[in-house]
């Protein structure tokens, strides 16, 4: 669960980056270094939900990008809390 907070973080900061870049400065180094790093917290946030549940429900919010990893964990603190 850790480690999917910590890439569902990365996608959504890195997906900040990239879009306040398109918008606003568009420096070209930007591009170049963030979107490796946000392709890569994107498949570590699937690859950690896959290994964190077999819920289906999780899995494929997981797989929406930009937001999934953030989905995914809303809906695992729920469920979570709902069994408390």
């Amino acid at each position: 669960m850790r480690s999917l907070r910590i890439a569902a973080g990365v996608e959504a900061v890195s997906l900040m980056v990239l879009l306040i870049n398109l918008f606003a400065t568009h420096i070209k180094a930007i591009p170049a270094l963030v979107g490796p790093l946000h392709g890569v917290a994107y498949l570590a946030v699937i690859t950690a939900t896959l290994l964190a549940t077999a819920s289906s429900g999780v899995r494929w919010r997981a797989a929406i990008p930009a937001v999934g990893g953030l989905l995914a964990l809303r809906r695992l603190r729920d469920r979570s809390h709902a069994h408390e």
